[in-house]
């Protein structure tokens, strides 16, 4: 009996094993050790999945020179955005699990992807070894003023039933968070509008700012410079309570949209198998980054706090439950990356 078992277990951790692996991550055991033992002995690459200028660049940029003084490594961002962030998380996903290679992945690359896509390439607790989270993002709806004029979201939202797919919106790829949020609020008001996607933040920003696109949904300190140059108005805040750096800008409840929130999160991931010590420290590298007094002021005045103190045990699970949570969310909204 007990052959027999050894035997099941074998065969079943052969099979997760080899399920979606490339020729370069196949490491035994001894190999793993070999190249971990003194890890990091050379610089550390984190792939943000989207372009520049956008929430998860800023964080992670915010974060390196800190991360790297207490590794004692450089830490090299590189953004590979594209298919709404699942294509960098996947080049991560399928990385050889050496330590080397990270992904700060969002609600976006994990959740939503996993309910947007018939076919994505990655599962996100399966592939991905959940390593620390970093900061919570609260989500806001704003509308250009670019050959537009909206008094409020009641306005607004009249608006956009009178005129099906005369407006757009912008967001940072197919399945992003802003994709969804605003999916989302297009499905709950019965409103239909074109989605334009683009590779990042910044260009979101500039499409906005033309007018090539009439709203999006995003962070709201990132819509806070424009909202005080009067490029933008902000209608709402898709959180239980106002933000402190729009606390004139009414929540989704108070302007009749009860139970509709939008938010996202970033996190540190890494391939699965990731040796538990490399796992372990990096966990521990970012958090005390994330205690500084410098970045803990930045990610305040952001308005995205630093969700500072999981452990990768913790972390996975709140993984695995945003999972669980989401898929039925966005199959319900409507919205889809096929």
């Amino acid at each position: 009996m007990t052959n027999t078992f050894a035997g099941r277990r074998l065969a079943a951790t052969t099979r997760r094993g080899l399920m979606g692996l490339t020729a370069a991550t196949l490491m035994t055991p001894a190999v793993l050790r070999a190249q971990t033992g003194n890890w990091p002995n050379r610089p550390i690459r984190v792939i943000v999945p989207f372009g520049p200028g956008g929430g998860t660049d800023i964080t992670m940029r915010l974060l390196t020179p800190k991360l790297s003084e207490i590794l004692g490594q450089t830490i090299v961002v590189e953004n590979r955005p594209g298919a709404g962030s699942t294509l960098g998380t996947d080049f991560v996903a399928k990385s050889a699990p050496d330590g080397y290679n990270f992904v700060l992945a969002t609600l976006s690359s994990t959740g939503v992807a996993a309910g947007l896509y018939s076919k994505l390439p990655y599962d996100p607790v399966k592939d991905l070894t959940a390593v620390v989270p970093t900061n919570f993002i609260p989500i806001c709806h704003s509308v250009t003023t670019t050959g537009l004029k909206v008094r409020d979201t009641a306005d607004w939202i009249a608006q956009l039933k009178a005129n099906p797919n005369k407006f757009s919106y912008g967001s940072s790829g197919v399945g992003s968070t802003g994709h969804l949020a605003s999916a989302s609020f297009l499905q709950r008001i019965g409103a239909q509008a074109v989605h334009i996607p683009y590779r990042g933040g910044g260009q979101v920003f500039s499409a906005m700012l033309a007018g090539e696109v009439q709203f999006n949904s995003d962070i709201p300190s990132l819509m806070l410079p424009f909202n005080k140059e009067g490029q933008v108005k902000t209608l709402f805040v898709a959180t239980d309570e106002r933000s402190n750096l729009m606390p004139d800008v009414p929540t989704a409840a108070e302007v009749g949209l009860p139970g509709y929130k939008a938010y996202s999160w970033y996190g540190i991931f890494g391939p699965a198998g990731l040796p538990s010590n490399i796992v372990e420290r990096m966990n521990a590298a970012v958090n005390e980054a994330l205690g500084d007094a410098t970045v803990q002021q930045r990610l305040n005045e952001m308005g995205t706090p630093a969700m500072r103190g999981y452990t990768p045990e913790r972390f996975a699970q709140y993984v695995k439950n945003e999972v669980d949570v989401w898929v039925p969310i966005v199959k319900a909204s409507g919205a889809t990356a096929d």
